[in-house]
């Protein structure tokens, strides 16, 4: 899937300007609430014409104002689940899903309900109405809802924002089977780091209505300039990895990266799978020898990459650990007792216990070949 967007639209006193240019299964727009993701998807949706601008869906142009190019939403073939699921509450489960299907014509009808029902596992709901289903349910059969129109892109505004963290837990393993199975591409809107991190094939980061950056999850989440500005104020780090194997008797799992192996908390995935963990700079430590008689569980070699400052008294130590870009946060005493500057070879120690659970889960199974791959490869030989 290739979105191509590049436009320029005033709301009062407010200017979008996006223009940027998206490969991934899962693009999602990163912001603060007020930052524009949702006048964005808006206007890919066909809801709003924008002033000025240009929007092609592999190579077919949904807006070009220079051309005189406007086509209708319904036209667009185009799923949009918003943050409340809006299902009919008259109707049932299987009503609902199999409502916006009709608008669908069969030749173009690629997707059918025993596909959703798996992908989305509500197969055991379909009698119920909407009154008897929690918030997560109601938010998987809006999403079916949109899929079974066959969509060519699927729209996803703040799918979590109204749920407690139980139901967003239940509801993000299938968002991650619909990224990796469903081959429909999503737009992915949400204000929430770790659901980006986790879910997230391409990031395009968005703050007072302007692109700050465009790219790959590992990228753009460990730029402390850019989280920053999205109300973040921790630093850290993304890192991919695979599933190298399980200690149930101490609940741990041991993942395999470029950096080298990590103990986290025990992940429910089989060996082999890729993973994400987003690991905060101020549960990394540095030791400039490698330490013994440890209760962290992971030490990495690696070396000073760069020292950003974070605030008064604080300093981001950058490292880079076998290619794996890490990120400590230490005062400035520390920096100075440990004589830390680039090109200086230490250690890096990192709690298991302190691995953000919420943006650690099941990495994209197709991605290009990544830190995960290279590390599985490199565990082979």
């Amino acid at each position: 899937m290739s979105l191509n967007v590049d436009i320029t639209h005033r709301l009062g006193s407010f200017l979008l300007e996006a223009r940027f240019v998206s490969d991934g299964r899962l693009t999602a727009f990163f912001g603060r609430s007020g930052s524009g993701k949702t006048t964005l998807v808006n206007i890919i949706a066909g809801v709003v014409r924008p002033d000025r601008g240009r929007i092609v869906l592999d190579e077919r142009p949904l807006v070009d104002t220079e051309r005189g190019i406007f086509v209708p939403r319904y036209r667009r073939r185009v799923g949009y689940v918003f943050q409340e699921g809006r299902l009919f509450p008259h109707l049932t489960v299987r009503q609902n899903l199999l409502f916006g299907r009709w608008f669908t014509p069969k030749a173009e009808r690629t997707i059918g309900l025993e596909q959703v029902l798996d992908l989305l596992g509500i197969g055991h709901l379909l009698d119920r109405r909407p009154g008897a289903l929690s918030g997560g349910e109601k938010q998987r059969v809006a999403i079916g809802r949109a899929l079974l129109t066959s969509p060519r892109l699927l729209l996803l505004d703040e799918p979590l924002a109204s749920l407690d963290d139980t139901r967003k837990e239940d509801i993000l393993p299938f968002i991650e089977r619909l990224r990796d199975e469903a081959q429909v591409p999503i737009v992915y809107v949400s204000h929430s780091l770790s659901e980006v991190a986790r879910l997230a094939t391409t990031v395009v980061a968005i703050a007072d209505g302007r692109i700050t950056a465009v790219g790959a999850p590992t990228d753009v989440l460990g730029r402390a300039d850019v989280i920053s500005r999205q109300g973040v104020t921790e630093a850290g780090a993304l890192i991919e990895a695979i599933v190298d194997a399980h200690d149930p008797s101490f609940g741990l799992t041991t993942l395999r990266s470029a950096a080298g192996a990590l103990q986290a908390p025990r992940l429910d995935l089989p060996p082999g799978t890729p993973v994400r963990v987003r690991i905060r700079a101020r549960d990394v430590m540095i030791a400039s020898a490698r330490p013994d008689g440890l209760s962290a569980l992971n030490v990495l070699p690696g070396n000073v990459a760069a020292l950003d400052g974070a605030g008064e008294g604080a300093v981001d130590v950058v490292l880079d650990c076998g290619g794996v870009r890490l990120v400590a946060r230490l005062t400035r005493k520390s920096v100075d007792a440990l004589a830390l500057a680039p090109g200086r070879d230490v250690y890096a120690v990192i709690k298991s216990v302190a691995f953000d659970r919420d943006a650690l889960g099941r990495a994209p199974k197709f991605a290009d070949r990544s830190a995960a791959d290279a590390a599985a490869h490199d565990g082979r030989r």
